[in-house]
């Protein structure tokens, strides 16, 4: 059950950010409780899905840089980057071929084996 629950919460971030269903102070909030890993990895798909010529861009990264100024989500996300997890989901996969709720499930199962 923990498991499912954990998909549910790094998918609602994700969404929250993507979709602009929560505010930046939900967001970090939600953020902040999460695994640095998951935040790196999350942060780095959205980058990696809309680019400069996707027509969301402005709106998805402007949310992901409103929660990313915060000091404490930055530090979470810089300590994830460093994690063995990343360097296997980059050396393995591409973020951009990965639909989100399939790359939630790959990352966090990997993080919760």
């Amino acid at each position: 059950m923990a498991f499912e629950q954990e998909q549910k919460a790094a998918l609602r971030i994700l969404e929250g950010i993507e979709n602009g269903t929560m505010s930046a102070a939900d967001s970090s909030a939600l953020v902040e409780e999460a695994d640095p890993t998951l935040v790196y990895l999350i942060f780095t798909w959205l980058r990696a899905h809309y680019g400069p010529d996707d027509p969301a861009s402005d709106a998805v990264i402007g949310r992901l840089v409103a929660i990313s100024n915060r000091p404490a989500v930055a530090k979470l996300a810089k300590v994830g980057q460093t994690d063995p997890v990343v360097e296997w989901f980059e050396d393995a996969y591409s973020y951009r071929k990965l639909g989100s709720k399939e790359f939630i499930e790959l990352v966090v199962e990997k993080l919760e084996g």
